[in-house]
Order: structure tokens, then sequence, then C-alpha cells
């Protein structure tokens, strides 16, 4: 059974950026949906917060919505302003580092 879109007004347009909250020394995010088949999340980043190197069962369609932050995969480090998207594919080593204040949309495929 699929989950449904959570966190999110339905029937309504809606700013993403505007959905989730920078936070000093942190990384925040808000879950829109999650079942075996995708997972939606948004994300600020504060700047020099991190997510470490990990893998991924699927593949991770990251789109920056504001600010800066750096993506890297396989050990090549990508830079990515707001409107910008990059696939980390799943399987691969990633790493997601705020170099400014960062938001970022997230979208796994399984």
């Amino acid at each position: 059974m699929n989950a449904p879109m959570k966190n999110i007004a339905k029937s309504e347009v809606v700013t993403l950026k505007e959905l989730v909250a920078y936070q000093e020394g942190q990384i925040v995010s808000r879950t829109l949906a999650q079942n075996p088949a995708v997972s939606v999340t948004l994300f600020a980043f504060d700047k020099g917060e991190e997510i470490s190197t990990h893998e991924s069962g699927g593949d991770a369609f990251v789109t920056c919505l504001d600010g800066m932050g750096t993506v890297t995969i396989d050990g090549t480090a990508y830079d990515l302003r707001e409107g910008e998207s990059i696939v980390m594919p799943a399987g691969h080593p990633h790493a997601v580092f705020g170099t400014e204040r960062f938001k970022m949309l997230l979208v796994v495929v399984f």
C-alpha cells in the first residue's frame, strides 16, 4: 500500500523552499512521501553541515531550491545552485555538504 503525500497542502500552490526552515548548526528535513517505491524529502542545511558519504538503494534526484551545496558522487564534487539538479546513482557513494545555507528537494526512486 502506497503512503499518500504528507506534510504538504493538497490542491494548493506551494513554494517548496518555504516548507523547510534553516536552523543554526543543523540539517532540517521534512518528509513529503515515503513508501517502498519512492521517498520525497525537503532538506535545509546550515552552512558547513553535511550528510556524510553513504550509498542508497535507489537513484537519488536532488534539486537545489536555495543557496549552494556540494554533492560528491564517487569522489567527484559538484556545486549545485538554485534551480540546478543532479542524480546520485543507486549503489554509488555520495555525500551532501552545505557550502552555503542550502535547501534541496530529494526524490529517491527505488
